[in-house]
């Protein structure tokens, strides 16, 4: 029956491996974003110069919306390894920046959820920068009630980890 055991644990523990393709593809997906991103910046360049100070700053903006994005994909991806799949050695990589390989689920719960305020409240400031063309007070309310409930939620995370104390581990 201990080998029955072991044979189980073998493959529960190795099925983590698994992830490893879907890392890939968050991978790919960065490079597509670089691509989106690489775009956005030549229209923002070619057009900087007729646009006025609103435009220019609503494009600014996109493009810190997709670098945030793909900030957001190389945490995931970095702790998605570490975590799940293998852990690093950092002794063997001291160049590497300790806060995308040292972080634990409750780093990564933080970080996701950082990155995406971030994000939602870059997207607010997009629609307040051009609120003449977009509105849409229905649609703006809407933005800023899920800016809010991240918000929200990131720091009622961050008390339910301080409260447990998983917060401490790192």
């Amino acid at each position: 029956m201990n080998k029955i055991a072991r044979l189980i644990e073998l493959i529960a523990f190795g099925s983590r491996w698994l992830v490893v393709p879907f890392l890939f593809g968050l991978i790919a997906g960065l490079a597509a974003l670089i691509f989106k991103f690489a775009m956005k910046l030549v229209e923002f360049a070619l057009h900087v110069q007729a646009a006025d100070s609103t435009e220019t700053i609503t494009g600014l903006l996109g493009l810190v919306d997709l670098t945030l994005t793909a900030n957001l994909v190389v945490i995931v991806i970095c702790s998605s390894y570490e975590n799940f799949v293998a852990p690093i050695d950092y002794t063997e990589h001291p160049g590497w920046p300790p806060g995308l390989v040292r972080i634990g689920f409750a780093g990564l719960k933080q970080k996701l959820l950082g990155s995406i305020v971030a994000i939602a409240a870059v997207n607010v400031l997009e629609w307040f920068a051009d609120i003449d063309r977009q509105a849409d007070s229905a649609k703006l309310v809407w933005v800023v009630a899920i800016l809010l409930s991240f918000a929200l939620t990131m720091l009622l995370l961050a008390i339910a980890d301080r409260v447990s104390g998983e917060g401490r581990q790192h």
